[in-house]
């Protein structure tokens, strides 16, 4: 992928931080589908490993399959659950809109305290609470379900399980690397993010919206749109 990277995420931190502002890093990635066994295929076709089942989030209408990867995070391939109830409001993700092949389209930041985040970072959208088994988490939702910068702007949860799934996962053998977050606007999201982002595999260029990751395997390098 060619253009002009801009600096990483790191490179913002500063006082530029309100007194009590919250840090956030990544935490998963995710690859939509307009069913999941075709977004599982997709990553399965990248990497060359199957996913591992996931779960189904009943509050939103969707599931997912999972594959770990190294440091903590953690990959999920999701979609709309065709036997779930239709929601009232807009599922997450901007699912509800999704359409075509399936790709990379959500990048999700974890924080030790969202309430403050999202007080500094309004637009990531409002706190809903969510668990599945023993998994509990908080996670902020824009309204319409769509993200702001056309899906590049990420999502922002709080893990409230001792132990999050990047956590309890087995490894596939595959780190991630970067993250590149393309937008047009990528100067203005970088500078909105910088203050609070910190992870050095997070960059931003400008360009097409879109998400691209570049990870490392058993199979050798390998990139993920």
């Amino acid at each position: 992928m060619s253009g002009r990277r801009l600096p990483l995420a790191t490179s913002g931190r500063s006082a530029m931080i309100p007194a009590g502002g919250a840090d956030m890093k990544l935490d998963h990635i995710a690859i939509s589908g307009e069913t999941r066994d075709a977004a599982a295929a997709h990553v399965q076709a990248a990497l060359g490993m199957a996913l591992r089942p996931g779960g189904a989030h009943r509050y939103f209408g969707t599931h997912n399959h999972l594959l770990g990867l190294a440091e903590g995070l953690y990959l999920e391939a999701i979609s709309i659950d065709p036997a779930a109830r239709v929601p009232a409001y807009p599922r997450w993700f901007g699912l509800d809109d999704f359409v075509g092949a399936p790709r990379l389209t959500t990048w999700i930041c974890r924080t030790e305290d969202l309430s403050t985040l999202v007080r500094d970072l309004p637009e990531a959208g409002e706190i809903v609470a969510l668990e599945r088994g023993d998994l509990k988490w908080r996670m902020a939702v824009p309204p319409d379900g769509h993200l702001p910068f056309d899906g590049c702007f990420p999502a922002l949860i709080q893990w409230d399980s001792p132990t999050p799934p990047g956590e309890t996962l087995p490894s596939s053998g595959c780190t991630l690397e970067t993250l590149t977050v393309a937008h047009p606007e990528a100067d203005r999201l970088h500078q909105r993010l910088a203050p609070y982002l910190m992870d050095a595999r997070v960059q931003f260029q400008p360009g097409s919206a879109h998400l691209e990751a570049r990870l490392t395997g058993p199979a050798g390098p390998v990139t993920l749109r």
